[in-house]
Parts: C-alpha cells; sequence; structure tokens
C-alpha cells in the first residue's frame, strides 16, 4: 500500500527523464514493419485468414487488427517523454499545445489527402491514382523534412512552399465518385494517419495538463474506456457530437492514453531500479485488460472496424506483453543491436510507412509484374516481409542522404 502512495506522489512531484528508450524505438519499429507487411498482404493469395483483417461484422480479430492499435499505444508511450523533455527545454503549457496542435493538422492533413485517394476520379481528376498518392507524400516530404541546418533559409522556404501549393492545387483539381455523380476533395474519412491525428491530440493534451499525475492520467484513460462503451450502447448524449468521432468513440483515444499510462509507470519502476515489479505489475495489468476484454465482448464483440471496448483492452494487454519482452531482451539483457536492421523504421517512422507509395507507382509506371509464384502461400508472405525490410533499408538510405521527416 505504501508503495502505491508513494508512485502516485512522486509521479506528481518528479519529472520523466526525457533520455530514449531503446524498447519503445524497437517496438515501434516491430509494428511498423508489420504494418507494411499487413498492408501488402492485399497482393497475395491463398495465405492463412488469421493474417489478414476479420471481415466487416465479424467477431474476432486477424494479425492484422492488432497492428494499429500497437501503433496508437505507442503513440502514447512516447508522449510523456517527448512533452517533459520539452519542458527541459523551457517550453510552457501554451508552447506545448500549439506544437501539439501543429503535429495534429499535419497528421490529419495527410490523413484526408491520402483518403481521397481511395476514390479519386482519375478521368475527372487528370491523375492516375497512384501519381495522386506520389505527389502527395512528396508534398509531405518537402514540407514536412528536416532541413540540413547549414541550408540556406531561402531554400528551405522555397521547398517547403512547393510542397504547400502542389498540396492546394492537388485539393482544387481533384474529382471523386463516378461519372454519374463526382465530388469535390473532402474528409470522406481520416484515413490511418488522420485517426493517428485524432488520438495523439487528445492523449498529448491530457499528458500536458496532468504534469505527470498518474492519478489524473489513470483517469482519463477510464473516461475514454467509458466512452468506448457508452459508444457501442449508443448512449452518448447528442450534446458532445461537436467532437470529432475518433475522440468521442473514446476507444482510438484509449489506446494512446493507455500507452501514456504504461510509459509513466515505466519510468517510475525505471527509477527504482526495479525490473521485477514492473514486469510484474505489467504482466498483472495484461492479464486485467484481457479479463476486462473477455467480460465486454458479449456484449459488442471483438472488432476492429466496429472500434469496441473488447478490441481496445485486447490489443492493449497485448501490446504491453510485447514492450515488456522488448525490454527485458533489449535493455535489460542488452540485445537491442538484434533490431539494428530495422532501426529506422522506429526513428523515422513516418518516411518509412510513405515509402510502399512510392514503391507501388514506380513498379505500376514501369510495367513491373512479379511472377504468380511469388504471389501465392508461404512463398508471398516472405515476399511480403521483404518488401517491408526493403521499405526499411530506403528509409535508412533516404536518412543518410539527410531526407528525414519531423512533425
Amino acid at each position: 500500500m505504501y508503495k502505491t502512495a508513494t508512485l502516485f506522489s512522486q509521479t506528481t512531484q518528479t519529472a520523466l527523464n526525457p533520455a530514449r528508450v531503446g524498447a519503445i524505438d524497437i517496438l515501434r519499429a516491430l509494428t511498423m514493419v508489420l504494418m507494411i507487411f499487413v498492408n501488402d498482404l492485399w497482393s497475395l493469395t491463398g495465405i492463412p485468414a488469421w493474417l489478414e483483417h476479420v471481415p466487416p461484422g465479424a467477431d474476432g480479430i486477424g494479425l492484422a487488427d492488432v497492428v494499429f492499435p500497437a501503433f496508437l499505444f505507442i503513440v502514447g508511450m512516447s508522449l510523456p517523454f517527448a512533452i517533459d523533455n520539452r519542458r527541459k527545454k523551457g517550453d510552457t503549457d501554451l508552447q506545448l499545445v500549439g506544437h501539439v496542435l501543429l503535429r495534429s493538422v499535419a497528421l490529419l492533413t495527410m490523413g484526408v489527402f491520402l483518403v481521397n485517394g481511395e476514390s479519386i476520379n482519375e478521368t475527372a481528376t487528370g491523375l492516375p491514382r497512384l501519381l495522386w498518392n506520389v505527389l502527395c507524400c512528396t508534398s509531405f516530404i518537402l514540407v514536412w523534412s528536416t532541413y540540413p541546418k547549414t541550408m540556406p533559409n531561402w531554400l528551405r522556404t522555397s521547398l517547403k512552399t512547393a510542397g504547400l501549393l502542389i498540396l492546394l492545387v492537388l485539393a482544387v483539381l481533384y474529382r471523386g465518385g463516378d461519372a454519374e455523380k463526382t465530388t469535390r476533395f473532402e474528409p470522406h474519412w481520416w484515413g490511418i494517419l488522420g485517426l493517428i491525428g485524432w488520438s495523439y491530440l487528445a492523449a498529448a493534451l491530457v499528458t500536458v495538463f496532468a504534469r505527470n499525475r498518474l492519478f489524473v492520467l489513470i483517469t482519463a484513460w477510464c473516461g475514454f474506456a467509458l466512452l468506448s462503451m457508452l459508444s457501442q450502447a449508443e448512449l452518448l448524449p447528442n450534446a458532445i457530437d461537436f467532437i470529432p468521432a475518433a475522440i468521442r468513440g473514446g476507444t482510438l483515444a484509449g489506446l494512446s492514453m493507455g500507452g501514456v499510462v504504461i510509459a509513466t509507470l515505466f519510468q517510475y519502476y525505471r527509477k527504482q531500479g526495479d525490473n521485477r515489479r514492473m514486469a510484474s505489475v505489467f504482466l498483472g495489468t495484461a492479464v486485467w485488460l484481457t479479463g476486462l476484454s473477455v467480460i465486454t465482448r458479449p456484449y459488442w464483440g471483438l472488432s476492429k472496424l466496429d472500434a469496441t471496448p473488447a478490441w481496445l483492452f485486447l490489443c492493449s494487454a497485448f501490446t504491453i506483453l510485447a514492450f515488456t519482452a522488448i525490454y527485458w531482451l533489449a535493455d535489460v539483457k542488452g540485445k537491442s543491436q538484434w533490431f539494428q536492421f530495422i532501426k529506422p523504421a522506429g526513428t523515422d517512422t513516418l518516411l518509412c510507412y510513405l515509402i510502399p507509395y512510392f514503391a507501388y507507382a514506380t513498379t505500376a509506371f514501369l510495367g513491373i509484374s512479379l511472377p504468380d509464384v511469388l504471389l501465392i502461400g508461404g512463398i508471398g508472405l516472405l515476399k511480403s516481409f521483404l518488401f517491408a525490410l526493403l521499405c526499411v533499408w530506403i528509409t535508412k538510405m533516404l536518412g543518410k542522404a539527410g531526407i528525414r521527416l519531423k512533425l
């Protein structure tokens, strides 16, 4: 009991150590590799169903259904470290909020542009979908690259301005829908990056004002979990409809908020040098969350597409277990070099996420097609895995050339 009270009081008063945690970068890298891998499964046939997304309306999850929530959870895990680090550099709460808003807007912008590409009317727009994606991603890189400090200001400003102008022209030219009824550029839905943006916004604002107070962070997580259940039960009041659905629904923000809580607990136990107790707490939390998933599943099912509470709880448990295992292997046992090859996917994650858009467009424009034998069963899975690693390698090479993205 004393230990718990001490934890609550110390996290209220003590700022988090901003030092980078290797296990978080590795977990992020592994998650990104898996994300590219499962996103490439569309190109294959004859593969196990459990690797893919579960169909709409089904009660269950496949491997592809646990990757995105893991990434949202990791977004939350990074927040306490990043915010406290900026505070140590002198940022005020107002500056932190401004930084959070700018990052959120950037992610929402990227998400909306890529989503519009999914329903583009190529004839009416005058651009094929693959070229649309390439132009969008190129613009993202121009606008949000971390340019060398030695680069002249006029050149840096010109490149960023060019990226913004390209996006503006694309938005004006865009037409979606079919020949009978075309649509203009609009947020049909927010896309993966946009959903990350909304979740990040909610969790980051809570983290800024909570100031490492564990009780506040846990209360916020409970609030998002409650929103998730009320949303599924259709009991949310109309008065909060103005809140974006990605936040109002509770599930996605709850995943990121869970990461914030775990990161705060992690930092406390690391300062105490008590890895065994930390592992016990994390394992116990994972068991408890799994139990919540089992309890809530009969009411609303286990579904990524419906963002059910059971999905929130179970995927949070999976990510906690993965982080605990990686921390023991990489940081405690000193085996982080085992993951050296995929490191760029954890440190320049956004750029790595964009690489497949360029890869698919390049192969299509060059007329390159793989033989059927490489697109079936186990060989096909190996192809998709190697493709994910290739994207990581390209990210590494671009990083060496000075091309990095930072929001």
